[in-house]
């Protein structure tokens, strides 16, 4: 019983840092946004993970392929919520003192109380678009070992703190943490875009 709780925590750890480790990038960008408040990145990425191991649970449990494709077609996510960040970034000041807005960061952080379910969701949005290698592993995963699904479940919710942590820990190191944050609003719209480019790419099979 130890030894099978040991195997499948070892294997829920590789695993979720195996098909998470881009998403150190895109938790540190959200955070060094002076826009968006952290409580907000934390539990947009427990709603995105938790809606993955969902969908993934109930895919091994019905037995469902689901073609990477059409899970490609979810980088639109990302991609839009990045196009619509760029206009505001020709409102930045020369002296790189105002926010992604044309705001002073104390106007940006007076901002960003406001909106906190739209921030959440847009967090958990692109977790779910970046979501297509999760889905790839989990389901497999799920449907060979359904017994350990709950054990499963338990390692990624810790290990999703951790990532938060981690993220959060970076842009607020002070080696790095100040030029992380300085140039965080302008990062987030061209990590976005990239990454929702990058998945969309996946998609090409659907035309083939």
């Amino acid at each position: 019983m130890i030894g099978s709780l040991a195997s499948a925590t070892g294997i829920a750890l590789v695993v979720y840092a195996s098909t998470n480790i881009d998403d150190l990038l895109v938790l540190a960008v959200f955070f060094a946004d002076p826009r968006v408040r952290p409580g907000a990145v934390i539990v947009g990425r427990f709603i995105g993970l938790a809606a993955l191991v969902l969908a993934s649970a109930a895919a091994a449990l019905l037995a469902l392929v689901v073609p990477a494709g059409w899970i490609a077609l979810l980088g639109v996510v990302p991609l839009f919520l990045g196009l619509r960040l760029l206009p505001a970034l020709r409102s930045i000041r020369d002296d790189g003192q105002s926010g992604a807005d044309g705001l002073r960061p104390a106007d940006a952080k007076d901002k960003s109380r406001r909106g906190f379910t739209s921030q959440a969701l847009s967090v958990a949005g692109v977790t779910l678009a970046n979501g297509g290698d999760n889905l790839g592993v989990y389901i497999p995963l799920f449907a060979t070992a359904r017994d350990a699904i709950a054990i499963y479940v338990v390692v990624f919710a810790v290990m999703t703190a951790v990532w938060c942590a981690l993220g959060y820990l970076v842009v607020n190191n002070p080696l790095i943490g100040t030029q992380i944050r300085r140039y965080g609003h302008v990062l987030r719209p061209i990590v976005l875009i990239a990454l929702g480019i990058y998945i969309l790419s996946g998609a090409i099979a659907l035309v083939r």
